[in-house]
């Protein structure tokens, strides 16, 4: 009896021999002159194969320790079906991780799409037939599989309306392309915005600037009002409005002016300087003219630099010109004891920082 048992044993421990030189050595050196060569597709191949060689040298083993031993005819059928459906889910796990890894890497070079939705997508329907098809090369019979699966999902359709809602609602937005991931959206509540980072079958990640991470699920944002800041470019015009006193030259405010906006822009948005910066004077306000900055910037947010740089690159330029940015004034009669007093007060107005 212990005869018999050798050769099996032995063929299992080969196996399993095997399976850890060709994890631990092969797989490993294969993997390393693979990345030196660079070759593409190379890392989501070698992603899915991980630890499926150790796996296949030990079905590898047991098939031979199988055949060896040579048990009654039902047991062998019956360890050879399992070894082969083993060996066949392995197979259909592969398939489904090099599935969803193409899918990521064909999506991402996409601008803007989000391959999440879609990678989980395919990595399932691979699986489900993977498995549908494993059933059949063992000789179960999948029609009333099919059958009790089709009566079953409506049932479950039923029960799982949010998550169905919010599934499609993903393809939605992932096809009509109102949302991409990287783009800069603001919700329409206001309180809420940031930069999209990834689309999933069950929600949309907003990352704010704060590092904070907004969950909204995708039925509520397909049919949400927001403003998407990259749509249709992602370059914008940042408006400023400025006031300058009535002694004030408006020509020379608008030559040093614009100098400044073009300043900034070599800073931050060199490529758009062919866009010149131009400004439009706007009203004869209580204190002061006051006019519009017109100027583009590269993103949405780009714009808090341009402000802080234009704002401190103006003001002093300002001082060096003698142009003045003036206080609001207010005269204010007070008539008390039969005579009549002039008194001027003079308030600072928010809006416009007093030189």
């Amino acid at each position: 009896m212990i005869q018999h048992l050798i050769l099996p044993l032995i063929f299992v421990l080969a196996g399993l021999l095997g399976g850890i030189i060709s994890e631990k050595i092969i797989f490993q050196r294969l993997k390393k002159f693979v990345a030196n060569r660079r070759i593409p597709g190379s890392a989501v191949i070698f992603r899915s194969l991980n630890r499926m060689p150790f796996f296949w040298c030990l079905l590898a083993g047991f098939y031979g320790a199988t055949v060896s031993y040579r048990p009654e005819p039902d047991v062998a059928e019956l360890l050879k079906k399992f070894i082969t459906g083993a060996f066949l889910y392995t197979v259909t796990i592969v398939f489904a991780r090099l599935t969803a890894g193409f899918v990521n890497v064909f999506f991402r070079r996409a601008d803007g799409f989000s391959a999440s939705l879609l990678s989980n997508v395919a990595k399932t329907a691979v699986l489900v037939l993977g498995t549908l098809i494993l059933l059949q090369t063992l000789g179960v019979q999948i029609t009333p599989i099919l059958t009790t699966l089709g009566i079953g999902g409506i049932a479950v359709g039923l029960a799982l309306q949010d998550t169905l809602a919010n599934l499609f609602s993903g393809f939605y937005l992932i096809i009509s392309k109102q949302v991409r991931t990287g783009d800069y959206i603001k919700l329409d509540n206001g309180d809420h915005e940031g930069y999209v980072t990834d689309i999933t079958w069950r929600n949309t990640t907003i990352k704010e600037l704060s590092n904070n991470v907004i969950i909204v699920p995708n039925s509520k944002l397909s049919s949400a009002i927001f403003t998407n800041y990259h749509l249709p470019v992602k370059e914008i015009t940042l408006t400023m409005i400025v006031g300058v006193s009535y002694d004030s030259d408006l020509e020379q405010v608008e030559r040093v002016t614009v100098e400044i906006a073009q300043e900034v822009m070599e800073e931050i948005a060199p490529e758009l300087i062919a866009n010149e910066p131009y400004i439009r004077f706007s009203e004869f306000a209580d204190s002061s003219i006051n006019f519009t900055l017109y100027m583009r910037v590269n993103e949405f947010f780009d714009q808090r630099l341009a402000r802080h740089l234009f704002i401190k690159k103006l003001h002093k330029r300002y001082q060096k010109e003698g142009i003045t940015i003036p206080f609001p004034i207010r005269d204010v009669y007070v008539q008390g004891n039969g005579s009549q007093k002039n008194t001027e007060f003079r308030t600072q107005n928010s809006e416009y920082p007093h030189k």
